[in-house]
């Protein structure tokens, strides 16, 4: 039998597999409520003209998916009550997705206009849920993999469950809501999130790894317990004030204001208060990392320990081991590649929650027309934007295609610009591409042209920067710390958005494009230096190795 034979029977056997029907429901279950909660709820919001700033307030549900390492040890380790007996990952799935089903039921129950804070408190309760569902998911994927079901493919079809959902959650979510309305969506998608549940009760389960459990860092060089203890107590609490100064702001700004006074700006939080957010959310903990390399250390035994003990280990391993690897790996230029990739995708990132209100509201399309630009042209033309990044990453290599993906990424927002007022530089390429004499209105010819060009350089940029975070993490660390450094690809942007809205409302949409596009400017002088500092890097290394030969 030759190989491509033997490949396509193993394919075969693999599709067959219950694990692999299973990750494309579990694939779908992850991206519908992030989609219904990120992205199709700022269309109902801006439907019922809600304001901008609210919507930017609001959109800060998403710092869930980029805080969820957080408590990854804690759902790793837990057996939940009752729902214990289906199995580990199996019963916090169940807890997850039928809490997510009674949540979206309860969004399409609660009036926005009248009720925002009761809102915004379910969306977050949600949000957390969906996110706490990644983390589980993510494990499951990695434990159930064998020979047939590979890793690999299991993440293939954990991506194809995702596209689904978000099709699903966008596109499908918005013609329906123009015909049935958002309450009857979301109420329906309830019942989707049902559905899977149902399925994920007939999930494999892998038998719990024991050992792992009771000494989580065996064979870890790590300091003591006492200096384990004092640098995860330090990330800890600048962890916790920085999700209840978020949280108390957030409350305040969407509490009803009293009459004579104004409501909270979100500039004005953001400016006092965004640097201090980031500096005990990634620069303490990485200076807490630095400082345990420098500690007497010790490889870890392999000897059970108690629960309190077992159970900071986890949270040890998945909150300082990581980022203490990279910084004791790469030094110095640990403070350039965190900059990297908490900046990178903030041109797209930091505006993101406003695209819908930006076309259905501002521009005035219409649901089906924003649901076929957007959610089926859309994702055509980010496959097409990965497909270019592969092809770059495989002849030009990866600096050059990081930097010219920050390029169009900040580029593509001047598309948005132009847009926003009236679209006459998007009219002049098309008539030079003869793009006028395709037969499509020139309205939606505009529309698909911003789009085009804003998913091919999300596409692009996107590719790239999952082959850069791959480049940065250890062999050893992988897993790990892939989810802690694209984590943070969420926070500068998430923290943003806040501001953004409230701008969007003082000065327009094409002014904030043009400042978008600025600030992704920013995120290519940095791509710039790390590419500088990996030559030089890489240059002395070879000096260093002449000289010895010499």
């Amino acid at each position: 039998m030759t190989d491509r034979v033997k490949g396509v029977a193993l394919l075969r056997a693999a599709l067959r597999n219950r694990k692999t029907s299973a990750m494309l429901v579990l694939g779908f279950a992850s991206g519908l409520p992030f989609v219904l909660l990120i992205g199709t709820l700022n269309a109902w919001l801006g439907e019922l003209k809600v304001s901008l700033a609210t919507i930017g307030v609001v959109s800060w549900i998403g710092l869930a998916y980029a805080f969820k390492f957080l408590w990854s040890p804690l759902v790793d380790r837990a057996q939940l009550p009752l729902l214990g007996r289906l199995g580990r990952r199996r019963s916090w799935l169940v807890l997850c997705q039928g809490g997510l089903a009674l949540l979206l039921v309860a969004l399409a129950l609660t009036d926005p206009v009248t009720a925002i804070g009761s809102f915004a408190v379910l969306a977050v309760i949600a949000a957390f849920l969906s996110a706490t569902q990644d983390v589980v998911i993510d494990a499951w994927r990695i434990e159930v993999a064998d020979e047939t079901a590979t890793v690999d493919l299991l993440s293939a079809i954990y991506q194809l469950g995702n596209r689904l959902a978000a099709l699903t959650g966008g596109a499908l979510a918005l013609v329906l809501a123009a015909r049935i309305g958002w309450p009857a969506v979301y109420i329906g998608f309830g019942g989707a999130m049902i559905g899977a549940l149902v399925m994920t009760l007939f999930t494999p389960e892998r038998p719990r790894d024991r050992m792992d459990e009771r000494a989580p860092l065996a064979g870890h060089v790590v300091p003591e317990p006492r200096e384990r203890a004092i640098a995860l107590g330090i990330v800890a609490v600048c962890w916790l004030w920085a999700i209840a100064v978020l949280g108390s702001f957030m409350a305040a700004a969407l509490s009803p204001v009293p009459p004579g006074e104004s409501a909270p700006s979100a500039g004005n939080f953001t400016r006092d208060w965004g640097p201090w957010i980031i500096v005990a959310t990634v620069i303490i903990p990485a200076m807490v990392s630095a400082w345990t390399n420098r500690l007497p250390r010790r490889i870890e035994d392999a000897a059970g320990q108690g629960g309190l003990q077992a159970t900071a280990n986890h949270c040890y391993r998945a909150l300082i081991l990581p980022l203490a690897e990279i910084v004791g790996r790469l030094r110095w230029g640990a403070i350039l590649v965190l900059a990297v990739i908490l900046l990178y995708r903030i041109a797209d990132s930091i505006w993101a929650p406003f695209a819908f209100p930006f076309y259905l509201d501002f521009l005035g399309y219409t649901n089906d027309e924003v649901a076929f630009a957007s959610k089926l042209f859309g994702v055509i033309m980010t496959i097409a934007g990965v497909a270019i990044g592969g092809v770059m990453l495989a002849t030009l290599g990866r600096m050059p295609t990081l930097l010219l993906g920050g390029i169009v990424a900040a580029l593509s927002n001047l598309l948005y610009a132009d847009l926003a007022n009236g679209g006459a530089g998007i009219d002049g390429f098309a008539g030079l591409l003869f793009l006028d004499q395709i037969g499509v209105d020139p309205r939606m010819l505009r529309l698909m042209v911003a789009i085009s060009g804003e998913n091919i350089a999300g596409g692009l940029a996107g590719t790239a920067f999952v082959a850069y975070i791959s480049a940065m993490t250890s062999r050893d660390f992988s897993a790990v710390q892939f989810a802690l450094l694209s984590s943070m690809t969420f926070l500068v942007g998430a923290l943003g958005r806040a501001a953004i809205g409230e701008a969007l409302e003082l000065y327009g949409y094409a002014n904030i494009f043009l400042l978008t596009a600025a600030l992704g400017g920013v995120a290519v002088v940095l791509v710039l230096a790390d590419w500088w500092r990996q030559r030089t890097s890489a240059s002395g290394v070879e000096g260093e190795a002449v000289a010895t030969a010499a």
